[in-house]
């Protein structure tokens, strides 16, 4: 089988190639290429193998886990949760959506939520609401969306149109049409391109763009650059829907990436950190955005009492234990540490990126240590890392992780520097 993409990314394999691992079954279907480990227990931010070795997971299920594994008050509430319903479809109401929903709005400037079960799925949804709302709000035929150059919106085939990285579209073309792809932070490329395609009348209908870039390669957004595209999208009428699904839930220390770029979307999507490692995504929008009418959308699991109970409960703990506090301070002191590393290796290590515990250490293009080279050592050195792109190590550890868990990442992250070079 050929190779689909070109560098090191957690979306396509552990690696970076499409394939399976020699040692990986054969009644597993291909679709990554794994890492030589098998984890079978976790707690708090560690991990042990079936050899009984343990390692520091600063990967959380791609920055998933807020609360880190085995978590004790998220166990008890699924296990009560399993005793008394966990699915019935959203043909009735659900106690549980609801009061996750309530929780969500609440904290947020969102006035609804459409609970589904991923980030792609998530996406999905913000694309058909972009059009109806494109449709029937700003009578536009063919409805557009612009989206970033770099950006990851997911898998599905909507939400991979909207992608702006060609890597991923190789060998599922056609791709769905309708998308328009500008550069991320280029605020004249932008505006530039939104009047060229608004000079005769409307044709864009959304805006979608992540707060921060994830697979892009841990790019931060500019709070001017977001500032001016909200503007811009209040001048046309436009939606603008912000991509959290990695950054959102407390990520950055906050707990909504837009709450960094000083800016409310008119709606945003959810996932990862959402369900602290269960399988919920959400779409939520201010009430002029919710455009959505009874079997305009629908998800059987969506919502369901089990992945809200998840939800809700990570959320209760995130405030309980002070975790936004938490992830902010971890969050200095490992850009710190990476900072002092730049300056100690100077020509491997090239700049650091990131907000809260998403972290992104950027390698040297021209450097001979490669993110695939990088990941493997420092599994040697009982230490999980992802990459974000060809050149990125990203750091996402749960939002629980304490000040001594910090520094071990940075030793071990250290060692692995020095075994490389």
């Amino acid at each position: 089988m050929p190779e689909l993409v070109d560098g090191l990314d957690s979306k396509s394999s552990a690696l970076g190639h499409v394939g399976s691992s020699p040692t990986a079954p054969t009644e597993v279907m291909g679709t990554y290429q794994r890492l030589p480990l098998k984890i079978i227990r976790g707690k708090g931010c560690w991990v042990w193998d079936e050899t009984g070795k343990v390692y520091l997971d600063a990967v959380a299920g791609i920055a998933s886990c807020s609360l880190g594994h085995s978590n004790r008050k998220l166990r008890h509430a699924l296990n009560r949760q399993l005793n008394q319903i966990q699915h019935v479809s959203n043909l009735y109401r659900i106690n549980e959506q609801e009061e996750l929903a309530k929780w969500l709005v609440s904290r947020s400037c969102a006035d609804s939520v459409f609970f589904c079960n991923s980030g792609t799925e998530a996406n999905e949804a913000a694309i058909k609401l972009s059009r109806k709302y494109g449709h029937f709000y700003r009578k536009i035929k063919n409805p557009l969306i612009l989206t970033a150059q770099s950006s990851f919106h997911g898998r599905t085939l909507a939400s991979l149109s909207a992608t702006g990285q060609p890597k991923y579209h190789q060998g599922f073309e056609p791709l769905v049409e309708g998308f328009i792809f500008f550069p991320y932070n280029d605020i004249n490329e932008f505006e530039n391109l939104l009047q060229k395609i608004e000079s005769k009348g409307p044709k864009v209908a959304s805006v979608l763009i992540e707060p921060l870039q994830g697979e892009g390669g841990i790019q931060p957004g500019e709070i001017s650059f977001f500032k001016r595209v909200r503007k811009l999208c209040d001048k046309y009428k436009i939606l603008l829907i912000l991509d959290e699904v990695q950054v959102g839930m407390g990520r950055s220390g906050k707990w909504w990436g837009y709450q960094n770029l000083g800016i409310e979307p008119d709606a945003f999507t959810l996932a990862k950190g959402l369900g602290g490692g269960h399988a919920i995504g959400a779409l939520l929008a201010k009430s002029h955005a919710d455009v959505f009418e009874p079997g305009d959308h629908a998800s059987t699991f969506g919502g369901n009492p089990f992945a809200c109970k998840a939800g809700l409960t990570v959320a209760k703990e995130i405030e309980r234990l002070n975790l936004l506090e938490n992830a902010s301070r971890r969050g200095e002191e490992l850009n710190r540490g990476l900072k002092e590393l730049v300056k100690a290796y100077p020509k491997e290590l090239k700049e650091v990126r990131g907000w809260g515990l998403l972290q992104g250490l950027v390698l040297h293009e021209a450097s001979k240590i490669t993110t695939k080279k990088f990941i493997q050592i420092a599994l040697e050195q009982k230490l999980l890392v992802i990459s974000a792109g060809p050149n990125v190590i990203r750091i996402v550890p749960p939002l629980i992780i304490n000040s001594r868990e910090t520094k071990i990442i940075l030793k071990r992250i250290q060692r692995t520097i020095e075994r490389l070079i």
